[in-house]
């Protein structure tokens, strides 16, 4: 065994008994936080619920249900006003980071992800139900008939050329250029 892998194994050792005593002190440490915030739900639970003593007699119970039902409103009424107060803090915070974009002029741009969808699929995904259309623009084209000008229906009626020609050649060619003409 070298020099160096002997340092390189104290170094190890060394390391796994701070890990080892880092853990150790935070589990004391998780422990304590575990008991204290105990400590702290007792405190809480005696202050603000007293033991509750159950009436004998009916007036009594009625009683004890109208003061449960009064405390009740008054619960509802503080966590409604403490609800509309945090959302009344976070449109502040919104309202002042959007002016802080702004003061800096650079705006924060979304990530953007490239999404591989047909038209129909993303209709689907935008409408719900709703979608009955078909997007396929193939099927929706309309069928243009093509309209015969005078030079295709000139070079359909002369038809092949090569046919011409050889109708042409010879005398009895040149006799039916001839008769054609006059």
């Amino acid at each position: 065994m070298g020099d160096e892998e002997k340092r390189n194994r104290a170094i190890t050792a060394r390391r796994q008994h701070l890990k080892s005593v880092m853990l150790q002190i935070a589990a004391t440490e998780q422990e304590k936080e575990k008991s204290r915030r105990e400590a702290e739900k007792q405190n809480y639970l005696s202050e603000h619920c007293p033991p509750l003593h159950i009436p004998g007699s009916m007036s009594e119970v009625q009683e004890l249900c109208k003061q449960l039902h009064a405390k009740i409103d008054a619960a509802e009424e503080e966590k409604y006003d403490m609800e509309v107060r945090v959302q009344k803090t976070s449109k502040e915070l919104e309202d002042m980071n959007q002016k802080l974009f702004d003061l800096r002029g650079k705006f924060k741009r979304p990530p953007l992800r490239r999404v591989r969808m047909s038209a129909d699929a993303m209709l689907k995904a935008l409408l719900g139900s709703k979608h009955k259309v078909c997007m396929d623009l193939r099927a929706n084209l309309k069928q243009v008939k093509k309209e015969d000008t005078e030079k295709e229906r000139d070079l359909r009626d002369v038809g092949d050329w090569r046919k011409n020609i050889e109708e042409k050649s010879g005398m009895e060619g040149r006799k039916k250029m001839f008769e054609s003409e006059s």
